[in-house]
């Protein structure tokens, strides 16, 4: 029987489209070590990558990098990258960019020695974060820019470890005032916006007195990793810092020489991501060798002059 006008009837909505599947095709040249993501952007807009026999200038387009055909500049992508992880114990004097245009070395300088390790040495790696120029200590090395980008994010409030010397005595209160956040430039010294300084409070850090004396040492661990932060919380209280060594970067403790590197194991790896993502991790109780303090030098004291009886004798007058 006919339906009459008054039954209701169900409404057939029209199929959607398929949503775009795979990965973001800047993630996908990351992958593969082609350049960094902000790189491969710039690589895609000038017109330089086809898939499919396609020429793609569009941002937010979605490749499947198992099946699709992808070329930059021609050449055959070979799939992504087998992801590696290193520590590295930068020395003054280095700046922590791929290339600087000073011509001042940089800590791809350090990481060009031989790689010991299963993978080889075909892969492009990338500091996570910075340690400036004067800065020494532990830096990360890796070909994730996922989880690079993880550990930089402030929301993940991963514990960074330092060793700060600084010139002359702080106060208690001072040091108290770094204890529970203090108000820093939050870009460079000399900016000024809107007729003003960008002013911004600091978290709290944790602080304690490792080695006292006319210039002390501290060690901090902060939770957030702000443009020189470090020298500029010192500079508020009237004190200038003379040495900055980063010693820990979440569970990891620095554990190797002056300008060289180590391949990090999977369970540390594996603490990273944990870190990363807001979980509490723990590092070892015992600190290595290069994450302490040296004992300080004791300065030789000359031993003291003897001095010798004259061995002349006084002259005879004549009788």
């Amino acid at each position: 029987m006919p339906k009459s006008p008054n039954t209701p009837t169900s409404k057939i909505k029209p199929e959607e489209p398929d949503a775009p599947t795979g990965d973001r095709l800047q993630k996908i040249l990351a992958k593969a070590g082609i350049a960094s993501r902000r790189k491969a952007e710039e690589i895609i807009l000038e017109g330089r990558v086809q898939v499919n026999g396609t020429t793609i200038t569009e941002l937010g387009t979605r490749a499947d990098a198992s099946r699709d055909h992808i070329r930059v500049d021609g050449k055959l992508l070979k799939g992504p990258e087998e992801q590696r992880y290193y520590m590295l114990n930068k020395p003054r004097g280095y700046v922590t960019t791929l290339t600087d245009p000073q011509k001042r070395p940089t800590v791809m300088d350090l990481m060009s020695a031989p790689k010991s390790g299963p993978h080889g040495d075909n892969v492009r790696l990338y500091p996570v974060g910075r340690l400036d120029y004067l800065s020494e200590g532990l830096l990360l090395m890796t070909n994730d820019g996922e989880l690079a980008n993880s550990l930089s994010k402030a929301a993940a409030g991963v514990e960074k470890t330092y060793l700060v010397k600084v010139s002359g005595v702080p106060p208690d209160s001072a040091i108290d005032q770094i204890r529970r956040g203090i108000m820093i430039d939050r870009g460079r010294l000399d900016e000024v916006r809107a007729g003003r300084r960008d002013r911004i409070i600091t978290a709290p850090a944790q602080i304690e007195l490792v080695r006292g004396g006319d210039n002390p040492w501290y060690q901090l661990t902060l939770t957030e990793g702000r443009n020189r932060q470090l020298r500029k919380m010192f500079e508020e209280i009237g004190h200038h810092v003379e040495k900055i060594r980063r010693i820990g970067y979440g569970a990891l403790r620095l554990d190797v020489p002056p300008g060289e590197f180590r391949e990090l194991k999977p369970g540390e790896v594996m603490a990273l991501s944990r870190a990363a993502s807001g979980k509490k991790v723990v590092p070892k109780k015992n600190l290595p060798e290069f994450a302490q303090l040296k004992a300080p030098v004791k300065k030789r004291t000359a031993p003291p002059r003897r001095t010798f009886a004259s061995n002349t004798r006084p002259s005879r007058r004549p009788s």
